[in-house]
This record gives C-alpha cells, structure tokens and sequence, in this order.
C-alpha cells in the first residue's frame, strides 16, 4: 500500500498514513510504530529514496518518493496480491 500511495508523488510519512485512511474510507488505519521502520527498510532495499525537506509550518521532514526498482516491485507486489485476492474469494465463495 505504501508503494501504490508514492506511485504518483513524493509524500511524508503523515501524509502516507492520511491518504491510505482516505482511499480506504477509514478502515485502513497504519500507526506509527509500523510505518516508519517501513519506510526505513523500503529505503534499505532501494525501493524509496528519503529526503529532507520542511512541512509548511517549517518543521523538519523527510520526503519519500518511489524508484525505479520500487516501481518494479510494486507491480510485482500487485500481480501477488491479485492472484491472493481471487484465491480468498473461491475460499470464501457460499457453496
């Protein structure tokens, strides 16, 4: 999810947590404690890249944004995540 949220712009890490609350209708809620050692190991592997920058009311922040190889492997991910999505519908599917 954090990688389909930078498909298109370069967000902070509050902002991420806002726009997946948004495009989930609320259901979806990331917390702190998860989202941030996630972008750190997303950074790691080469996926993101972090930079500094200041919010508009100056504060420090870093700014993610997706690369290329996180690009390749969110539509990895996506193609992973379809096909587990279609196996717990037949699971799920009334008899």
């Amino acid at each position: 999810m954090i990688l389909r949220t930078l498909q298109h712009e370069q967000l902070h890490g509050y902002a991420i947590t806002k726009r997946i609350r948004e495009l989930s209708s609320g259901e979806i809620e990331i917390e702190d404690g998860s989202l941030y050692p996630a972008l750190t190991r997303m950074v790691l592997k080469g996926w993101l890249k972090a930079r500094p920058a200041l919010s508009e009311n100056q504060r420090k922040i870093k700014l993610y944004e997706l690369t290329p190889a996180g690009r390749s492997r969110l539509e990895q991910e996506s193609g992973t995540f379809n096909k587990m999505i279609r196996a717990i519908q037949l699971v799920m599917k009334p008899s």
